[in-house]
C-alpha cells in the first residue's frame, strides 16, 4: 500500500521503527538520569546551594534585573519593527537612488553581530569623545540588528504575494502608497508573523549579551549571584535560564493570539473580499476584451 506522498512501512518496517523509538527513548531517559545522579552526585541539590535564594532581597534584585531586561527589550522591539518596516519598504523602492543605499545598509548591519556593536558602542565611541550609557548601547545594537533581518523578513513577504494584490490595489484607484500600507503590508506581517515572532524572542535572549558592557540585566545578576557564598553557579543559571523560558513563551502565546484575533478579523475578511472582488472584475474584464474582435473594439459592431 502506498500513499500519496510516501510508502505506508510494511509489517517489518513497523517492527524496525517501535525498536527504535524504544531504544530512542531510553537512551534519553539514561542520560536524563546520568545527569541528575551527577547532580545529586556533586551536591547540587544541597540545602547550601539554594540557600541564597531563600532572601527577599535577593529576589528583589532579580525582579529588578528583569525589569531592566523588558526596558531593554521592549525599546529594542518597537524601534526594530519600526526599522524593519522602513527598510523593507526603501528595498522595494523602483528608485535606485534609494533602493541601493538602503540594501547596503540592511546587509551591513545583518553582518555584524550584535556583540561587536554593543562594544563598538560603549567601549568604542568614548574614544572620539562620545560617552553612551549601556542601555543606550544595547538598545541601538540591538535595533539596528534585529531591524535589518526584520527589513528582509518582510520584503520576503510582500514579494511572496501575489501580483493580483497589487493590481488589484490600483485598480480601486489607491496610489502606490496606499497599495502598500493597506494591501500588501498587512498580508505580509500576517505571513511573516511566525519569523517576526521568532526575531522578536531572538532579541529578548540577545539582551544577555548586555552584562559584558556591565547592563545589570538578568545575566549580569546570575554573574554576581554565582559568586556569592556556596558558589551557586548551576543553581542561579536554572532559575534565570526559567525565567528567560517563561517570557519567550509568554511572547510566543501573545503572538499567537494575534495570529487568531488577525485570522478572525472581520475588516480584514470584508478587505479579501473586496480584493477578491475587484480582482475576479477585472479578470470578466479582460475575457470579454479578448473575445471582441479587433475591428469591433476599435470602430464599434459593424452592421
Amino acid at each position: 500500500m502506498t500513499s500519496v506522498l510516501y510508502d505506508v512501512p510494511g509489517p517489518r518496517a513497523v517492527v524496525r521503527n517501535r525498536i527504535i523509538a524504544v531504544l530512542t527513548v531510553v537512551v534519553v531517559v539514561g542520560l536524563i538520569g546520568l545527569i541528575g545522579y551527577r547532580f545529586w552526585d556533586s551536591g547540587q541539590f544541597s540545602a547550601s546551594k539554594w540557600y541564597v535564594f531563600s532572601f527577599s532581597t535577593v529576589w528583589e534584585q532579580i525582579l529588578t534585573a528583569l525589569g531592566n531586561t523588558l526596558a531593554a527589550f521592549a525599546l529594542a522591539a518597537v524601534l526594530s519593527l519600526l526599522l524593519g518596516f522602513v527598510l523593507a519598504i526603501g528595498r522595494l523602492s523602483e528608485h535606485a537612488w534609494v533602493s541601493v543605499p538602503v540594501m547596503l545598509i540592511t546587509e551591513l548591519f545583518r553582518a555584524i553581530p550584535v556583540l561587536v556593536l554593543m562594544m563598538i558602542l560603549f567601549f568604542g565611541l568614548p574614544v572620539v569623545g562620545v560617552k553612551m550609557p549601556s542601555y543606550w548601547a544595547v538598545v541601538i545594537a540591538l535595533t539596528v540588528y534585529n531591524g535589518s533581518v526584520l527589513a528582509e523578513a518582510l520584503r520576503a513577504g510582500i514579494e511572496s504575494l501575489p501580483r493580483g494584490q497589487k493590481e488589484a490595489g490600483y485598480a480601486i484607484g489607491l496610489r502606490k502608497s496606499g497599495v502598500m500600507a493597506f494591501i500588501l503590508l498587512p498580508q505580509a506581517v500576517r505571513a511573516m508573523l511566525p519569523v517576526i515572532v521568532a526575531q522578536l524572542v531572538v532579541t529578548m535572549k540577545d539582551t544577555a549579551l548586555g552584562f559584558i558592557i556591565t547592563y545589570p540585566e538578568l545575566l549580569y545578576y546570575a554573574k554576581l549571584l554565582s559568586s556569592q557564598q556556596g558558589r551557586p553557579l548551576l543553581q542561579s543559571a536554572f532559575v534565570i535560564g526559567g525565567i528567560y523560558i517563561v517570557m519567550c513563551l509568554l511572547l510566543s502565546g501573545i503572538a499567537k493570539w494575534l495570529e487568531v484575533r488577525t485570522r478572525h478579523s472581520p475588516k480584514l475578511k470584508a478587505l479579501a473580499a473586496d480584493q477578491a472582488a475587484v480582482m475576479h472584475e477585472g479578470t470578466d474584464t479582460e475575457l470579454i476584451a479578448a473575445q471582441i474582435p479587433p475591428e469591433e473594439g476599435a470602430q464599434g459592431p459593424r452592421r
